[in-house]
C-alpha cells in the first residue's frame, strides 16, 4: 500500500532556550543522564575491590542495560539535535558519551544518518542496503535475519573505514580528524584500564559487549515488522509511558522516522496529529520496550 495522503501536520517551534542550550532547557535531562553513566562506569572501576560478586553481577547487567538506554536515547537525540550551543561543549559532551558508549560519537551519527537514508531497507538487485544496519541486510529471501544473529554479531560488523570515508565527504575533514580522536581516546581509556586494573577489565568486557547486544536488539525491535516502503510506517513504536519516560520517548520510533528532527519533546505531539492516519496504514506496535520486543508474537499488533 502506498501513501497517497498525509495529513497537514503543525508541530510548534521549540522555543530556542537563552542561555547554554540549543533547542530546549528539557536537555538538562539527557545532559545528567549522559553523566550519570559515565559516572556509573568510573565508580564501577573504583568500588570494584570491594564489591563482592553478588554485588558485581548486577552492577554489572546494568552497565550493560545502560550502554543501550544510553546509545538510543541519550546519544540518539543528540546525535539528531546537539544540546549546546557551544561548539566546545558539544565536543566535551561527545567525548565523554564516545566513553562511555565504547565508539566514536561522530562515528555513531554517521551510520545513523546512513540508518534513516535507508530506514531499514531491503537488499537491492546487488544485495546492498542503503541502511549499512539493516536487518534485512544479512537476511535471506528478502526476510530480516534472526534477531539473534542480529543481536550477537551486529555490532562487530561495523566498517570504520567506509564510515570515515562517508563522513569525510563534503570536505568535512575537521569531523573525521575529530572522530578519530574521539576513537583514539576510547581505545586509551580501555588501555589505562588495562593497566590500572586488568582484573576489573576482564570482569568489565563481556558486560561492555552484552550492553551492544541490547542495543542491537532495541534497534532490531525499532524495525521489525515494519514497512521499509511506507515512510509512516518506517519504524515500530511501542507507547509504554514507564520506557518514553526513562528512554526519552524513544518508544515514538515510527514517528521519529517520520520527522527525524523533531525535538524528542515532540513526539507525543506528532503521534497526536498522525495517528489517524497511522492506523490507516497499519503502523505496527508493540506494548513493551523494543527491548522485550521478542515477546511479541508474529500475529499481534498492540
Amino acid at each position: 500500500m502506498s501513501e497517497t495522503k498525509q495529513t497537514r501536520i503543525h508541530i510548534p517551534p521549540l522555543s530556542v532556550p537563552r542561555y547554554i542550550f540549543a533547542h530546549s532547557y528539557w536537555d538538562i535531562i539527557p545532559v545528567l543522564m549522559g553523566c550519570t553513566h559515565f559516572a556509573f562506569q568510573i565508580a564501577l572501576f573504583v568500588w570494584f575491590d570491594q564489591l563482592s560478586p553478588w554485588a558485581l553481577i548486577p552492577a554489572g547487567l546494568l552497565y550493560s542495560y545502560m550502554i543501550a538506554w544510553n546509545i538510543e536515547s541519550v546519544s540518539h537525540n543528540f546525535t539528531h539535535n546537539p544540546y549546546f550551543k557551544s561548539k566546545v561543549l558539544n565536543r566535551a559532551f561527545a567525548l565523554m558519551e564516545s566513553l562511555c558508549i565504547g565508539f566514536s560519537q561522530g562515528m555513531y551519527r554517521t551510520v545513523h544518518i546512513r540508518h534513516h537514508i535507508g530506514n531499514s531497507d531491503r537488499p537491492d538487485e546487488s544485495g546492498n542496503t542503503r541502511d549499512w544496519f539493516s536487518i534485512y541486510r544479512h537476511g535471506k529471501n528478502g526476510e530480516a535475519e534472526s534477531v539473534w544473529k542480529y543481536a550477537l554479531f551486529g555490532s562487530l560488523r561495523g566498517d570504520s573505514k567506509q564510515a570515515y570515508i562517508e563522513m569525510g565527504k563534503n570536505g568535512r575533514e575537521a569531523e573525521v580528524r575529530w572522530s578519530k580522536f574521539e576513537d583514539y581516546s576510547h581505545y586509551a581509556w580501555f588501555a589505562l584500564g588495562f593497566i590500572l586494573n586488568w582484573k576489573f577489565m576482564v570482569f568489565f568486557l563481556p558486560f561492555y559487549y552484552l550492553g551492544h547486544v541490547f542495543s542491537m536488539m532495541v534497534g532490531y525491535y525499532e524495525h521489525y515488522q515494519a514497512n521499509p516502503d511506507l515512510p509512516i510506517a518506517w519504524g515500530v513504536s511501542t507507547y509504554n509511558k514507564l520506557y518514553n519516560f526513562f528512554w526519552m520517548n524513544n518508544g515514538y520510533h515510527a514517528e521519529h522516522h517520520y520527522r527525524p528532527k523533531l525535538h524528542w519533546t515532540q513526539m507525543k505531539e506528532l503521534h497526536r496529529q498522525i495517528e489517524a492516519q497511522q492506523k490507516t496504514y497499519g503502523v505496527y506496535t508493540i506494548p513493551y520496550s523494543h527491548l522485550l520486543g521478542f515477546l511479541q508474537r508474529r500475529s499481534e499488533t498492540a
